[in-house]
């Protein structure tokens, strides 16, 4: 400050110094913070990733389940109709035999 004609006191010569440490910590602090943020930011892509393909699972998952599930009913309905086919053989027999006792 001396540059501009202006003699500065101890004291002012101390609370400029004791500023300029100041600006320099809230510089080092800014910096350490924009790391922080930088670090910060790759670790949320990075987990954004990871959940994007865990609900793709997700759904594909869904979708072979879906599958299984028609799989199952189908060959399900198919028990059922050899089933209802046995049950009706059965019945069309016995209705023979009433049959044949009534004529025999």
């Amino acid at each position: 400050m001396s540059q501009i004609g202006v003699k500065m006191t101890d004291e002012q010569q101390k609370v400029l110094t004791n500023f300029e440490t100041r600006v320099r910590q809230l510089m080092l602090l800014c910096e350490s913070l924009r790391q922080d943020k930088a670090e910060l930011e790759k670790s949320l892509n990075a987990k954004e990733i990871a959940l994007k393909e865990a609900k793709e699972n997700i759904q594909d998952l869904a979708t072979k389940y879906d599958n299984l599930k028609l799989a199952k009913m189908i060959t399900q309905g198919e028990s059922d109709v050899k089933g209802a086919q046995q049950r009706l053989s059965r019945l069309v027999r016995e209705i023979d035999k009433c049959i044949a006792l009534i004529n025999g």
